[in-house]
């Protein structure tokens, strides 16, 4: 059996998926692990605990289908961050894109010169979220910790390491650190100048496509793979619009996971300030653009466990929400709830931004709640899709992915919202099946890239229109209330 696999090294897992010639999924091979947040702002994960994660999908996959791949192709979250020294040992955990510490000084570049300036040439919004403001932080807060550090690199950098024993990311990657020059192709120097480090410090920048042979494996657990090619690939935002088939004018990709992201293709970067469209390479002169928003999947857990009381998230408890859901009118009889429990991107930028529910009377019970929560989700979505339409990018469909397309009412209302056509291009695993069309590519292996009988969700006009008022009130009431919550963030510090 011939076929390539993708791997997807994200926040809350890892997962490989196995596609055949035929382009259908033939294994799935899924490790999970935690993230600690030992303080607030705080967001930590252990490398090597996702290393062996990595390792486990590998053979995972292979006894699953008794054969491994013909190439493997590696996506990855973005804007983490990793401390080695010298000799290559961690020196900490890692720090996760959520990560808020440097808040502060993210707030401060972006208001400066030199943060607009980093923006345009870097394409990464200025935001605690980047490595450029992490390392920051590092340097003005724990500067023995700097001084000892000698690489710093991202999770996707540290397992091709493992791997190889060499230091290399992928554009796609490099691209999202704040610290890299889009036109060049090189780090940027006001941006290393401005972190205090130097190139040396960071990995070889090399194309999505850059393959090496397993045969050079420094891995003795993996050396079934000697004879596999290994696709360093590309970030896992760039990669879902790869593997859900949005890579076409007027067709953006819309991911809903632990965060949610709106993403079109374009052959140059989208640059607008004001709501830093971010501007990361899939391949050379190839950019996804667009807007993540920081609360997707995580406020739905949030609403389970902390407002519902549920312990387990099983699929049982998901279903008896979404029926919930069901039975209450658009507009949650007007309630509006602002999702912003862990500050905001974009198009906000806002890391002081709170959560609100506002309308809330008597007559509003669980049920209400719950559907203004995932009202409240479509709305931060549809603010980032205008922001990337009023930049001259006509939008007509929207290819999802993510587990929330396993909801119809949530499906329903997302396309209510937005007023778009959905297409249900792939499920929850949009990002390793790019991963795995760009390995296979790379290794000159033909893969139908299956697009027939996708299913479609069409917006109902009349409720469209009713969301359309409803979200001019909910930007009115971020706008209203940012000062508000700026004093009360203040307050609690």
């Amino acid at each position: 059996m011939r076929y390539t696999l993708g791997i997807d090294i994200g926040t809350g897992s890892t997962k490989a998926v196995a596609i055949n010639a035929q382009g259908e999924t033939c294994a799935v091979h899924q490790v999970y692990y935690e993230t600690a947040s030992p303080e607030q702002g705080y967001s930590e994960q252990n490398p090597e605990e996702i290393w062996l994660a990595f390792k486990t999908c590998l053979l995972g996959i292979q006894e699953k289908l008794g054969v491994p791949p013909v190439a493997v192709g590696l996506s990855s979250a973005m804007h983490s961050l990793i401390l080695l020294d010298q000799d290559a040992r961690l020196l900490s955990p890692m720090l996760t894109w959520a990560d808020s510490r440097s808040a502060e000084i993210a707030n401060e570049l972006r208001a400066s010169v030199l943060g607009k300036s980093i923006y345009e040439e870097s394409g990464t919004p200025i935001h605690a979220m980047s490595p450029l403001c992490k390392i920051i932080w590092l340097r003005t807060h724990n500067d023995a910790l700097f001084a000892t550090t000698k690489h710093f690199l991202s999770i996707k950098e540290y397992i091709w390491f493992q791997l190889f024993g060499e230091f290399c990311v992928d554009y796609s990657i490099a691209s999202c650190t704040g610290l890299f020059n889009i036109a060049t192709l090189q780090w940027h120097h006001e941006s290393l100048t401005l972190a205090g480090i130097t190139s040396k410090q960071l990995s070889s920048p090399v194309d999505t496509n850059y393959t090496k042979e397993g045969l050079v494996l420094k891995e003795n657990s993996l050396a079934s793979y000697s004879n596999v090619k290994f696709v360093i690939g590309a970030s896992d935002g760039c990669l879902a619009n790869l593997g859900s088939f949005a890579t076409s004018p007027g067709v953006a990709a819309l991911t809903i996971g632990t965060s949610g992201a709106v993403r079109v293709a374009s052959d140059h970067p989208i640059i607008d300030f004001d709501s830093m469209i971010f501007n990361y390479i899939l391949k050379v002169n190839s950019f996804i653009c667009g807007g993540a928003i920081n609360n997707g999947g995580s406020a739905v857990k949030w609403l389970l466990r902390n407002v519902l009381g549920e312990k387990d998230l099983t699929a049982p408890v998901y279903e008896k929400l979404f029926q919930s859901i069901s039975t209450v009118d658009a507009g949650s009889h007007g309630l509006i709830f602002l999702p912003y429990l862990s500050g905001e991107r974009a198009p906000l930028w806002n890391e002081e931004s709170c959560g609100t529910f506002f309308g809330l009377k008597s007559h509003h019970n669980q049920s209400h709640l719950s559907r203004a929560v995932l009202e409240g989700i479509c709305f931060s979505l549809k603010d980032v899709l205008e922001v990337i339409e009023r930049k001259g990018q006509t939008i007509f469909q929207l290819n999802v992915s993510g587990g929330f397309v396993q909801s119809e009412v949530w499906l329903q209302m997302l396309a209510d919202v937005t007023g778009k056509k959905l297409i249900l291009a792939q499920t929850e695993d949009a990002s390793a099946i790019g991963a795995a069309y760009l390995a296979a590519e790379t290794s000159h292996y033909e893969v139908n890239k299956l697009q027939d009988n996708f299913r479609s969700v069409s917006p109902n006009k009349e409720t469209h229109q009713i969301y359309q008022k409803i979200f001019a009130i909910f930007k009115e009431l971020y706008h209203t209330t940012s000062p508000i919550m700026l004093k009360l963030d203040q307050l609690n510090r």
